[in-house]
């Protein structure tokens, strides 16, 4: 709210007197600033505030040549404006929280007034508006904050996740959600479908804080799962409680130092003891999400017979070590060990030495999930590229005039929306088709999707970096969300099984379909 010096208005000739150090004002956007003391603190010294361009002129095009809009908007600089322009308003606005952008794709086109999808419903639309509201006001701040110093999520936005149900929601439909008022109400439990979910998933990735996007409870999406599909009573509805309710965190502990896609090659081992009351678990597992801090651990172990699926509470023996990765710690991603845990047989999800199955019915979820989250991801880096290819000048002209970086835009924009379109119609056939159906199915097209998805946007991260340039490399300023994204978008690439792996899951699911009597 602008207090009543900011309400003072004063004429473009007025604030040209100030142009000296000492007494330093300029314009930005028809608002008047006085820089006199902030003057050598600016992080370009005085001389550049001196410039005949800048010192008691309009520094619109320079300042935003320079610097996001946030910062005009942060306590310490906003408090140095002192009024604007009689006759003129301010032109640059940010979206309010929960608004659309009306960057041309920044948004999917069913979100757009002028497009039609047979998709989605007016539900849809509410979640979208609710789901907006609730990440651009809770979460977004938390997010910008921690993936910078990589605490983990704050408790008030768990909580407030909990409240909302959508840690819930993020589990995709189900019996789950009965009893859960969803959104304060906006979406009734048997309405939900994974479109709802769909854009769950795409409003949190819509923070551009991929480590901490991680850190918001990941890990139950791909961990709770084996337990609300295959966990035994009363234990599956204990920890189900725990976890969607946001006291307890759980997460899929798979992958090993020497074993990742190839889970045949697991060597955490599970031996009974000799009366058969327990589980004893040994071994170790890497880059595992949400690990630093997970009460639960899904665990896929050796067993006799085979592989065997195991939920180990945290306790005696289990211990877990921070990785530090290419993102944020705000993931908490750990070295897992167990050493001579003790898990009580009923823990067992699924039948013992049918673990595999286990595992499998959980892929395509979580693969999905990363597909829409990615979709989302790239969209937002499209609209960072539209935004300063239009306002950054070279030459005498914005950015946008340069026919290289147009196509560069058009490649961009192209992929982003050939992503969301195939990852919708992919959402249809999961809404039309039972769970046994979509494994059948839907393994391979899902595979194909999230190869597609995450190929596409490691080219959609170096042609931003280009557009960027040394700002695209940069982790402050206004090139920082396409350089965080640079810098992390090989997660998606590798986390829910490698690019290269998904690739040829897809051919081979195909080539047991290809017809016997097909031929040139």
């Amino acid at each position: 709210m602008a207090t009543q010096a900011q309400n003072k208005q004063f004429t473009r000739e007025e604030v040209a007197k100030h142009n000296k150090k000492g007494d330093l004002w300029v314009i930005i956007d028809a608002k008047v600033f006085d820089l006199s003391r902030f003057a050598d603190l600016h992080p370009g010294g005085v001389s550049v505030l001196l410039d005949e361009e800048i010192a008691g002129q309009d520094a619109t095009e320079a300042f935003f040549g320079l610097h996001r809009h946030e910062v005009l908007l942060k306590p310490q600089y906003a408090r140095l404006q002192i009024g604007s322009i009689t006759g003129e308003t301010a032109e640059i606005t940010a979206p309010k929280p929960g608004e659309l952008s009306k960057v041309p794709y920044a948004e999917p086109t069913w979100l757009t007034p002028v497009f039609s999808s047979p998709y989605f419903k007016p539900s849809h639309r509410e979640v979208q508006k609710a789901m907006r509201k609730f990440i651009d006001e809770v979460v977004y701040p938390d997010a910008q904050l921690h993936e910078e110093d990589g605490k983990r999520v704050s408790p008030h936005v768990v909580k407030a996740m909990a409240e909302l149900g959508v840690i819930a929601m993020r589990m995709g439909p189900g019996k789950h959600l009965q009893g859960q008022k969803l959104l304060g109400g906006v979406i009734a439990p048997e309405e939900f479908d994974y479109f709802h979910e769909l854009i769950v998933h795409q409003e949190i990735s819509r923070t551009g804080a991929r480590g901490y996007g991680d850190g918001l409870l990941s890990g139950a999406v791909i961990g709770l799962p084996p337990v609300l599909n295959f966990g035994q009573e009363p234990l599956r509805s204990k920890v189900v409680a725990e976890v969607l309710s946001g006291q307890k965190v759980i997460c899929l502990a798979i992958s090993e130092a020497f074993a990742g896609s190839d889970v045949a090659g697991l060597k955490t081992s599970a031996v009974k003891t000799p009366d058969g009351k327990h589980w004893i678990v040994n071994g170790t597992k890497k880059w595992i999400t949400n690990g630093v801090f997970s009460d639960y651990f899904t665990v896929g172990c050796r067993t006799e017979g085979g592989f065997t699926v195991i939920l180990v509470e945290r306790s005696e023996g289990v211990e877990t070590k921070a990785i530090k990765t290419s993102y944020s710690a705000a993931a908490g991603t750990a070295f897992v060990t167990f050493d001579n845990v003790l898990v009580p047989v009923e823990n067992t999800l699924g039948s013992e030495d049918g673990g595999l199955l286990v595992m499998l019915s959980n892929f395509n979820h979580e693969r999905w999930v990363m597909c829409a989250s990615s979709a989302r991801g790239q969209r937002l880096v499209v609209e960072e590229c539209l935004k300063w290819a239009n306002q950054r000048m070279v030459f005498g002209k914005p950015l946008v005039a340069q026919a290289v970086v147009r196509s560069k835009l058009a490649s961009m924009i192209a992929r982003c929306e050939a992503t969301q379109n195939w990852l919708e119609n992919v959402t249809h056939q999961m809404n039309n088709m039972s769970y046994k159906e979509q494994s059948n199915h839907l393994a391979g097209q899902i595979a194909f999707l999230k190869m597609y998805c995450t190929r596409t946007a490691q080219e959609t991260a170096e042609d931003a970096t280009q557009l960027f340039g040394g700002r695209g490399i940069t982790r402050t300023g206004m090139g920082r969300f396409v350089e965080h994204y640079h810098r992390t978008v090989p997660f998606d690439a590798l986390l829910g099984g490698a690019e290269d792996v998904l690739a040829d899951l897809g051919v081979r699911q195909a080539m047991r379909k290809m017809p016997k009597n097909s031929r040139l």
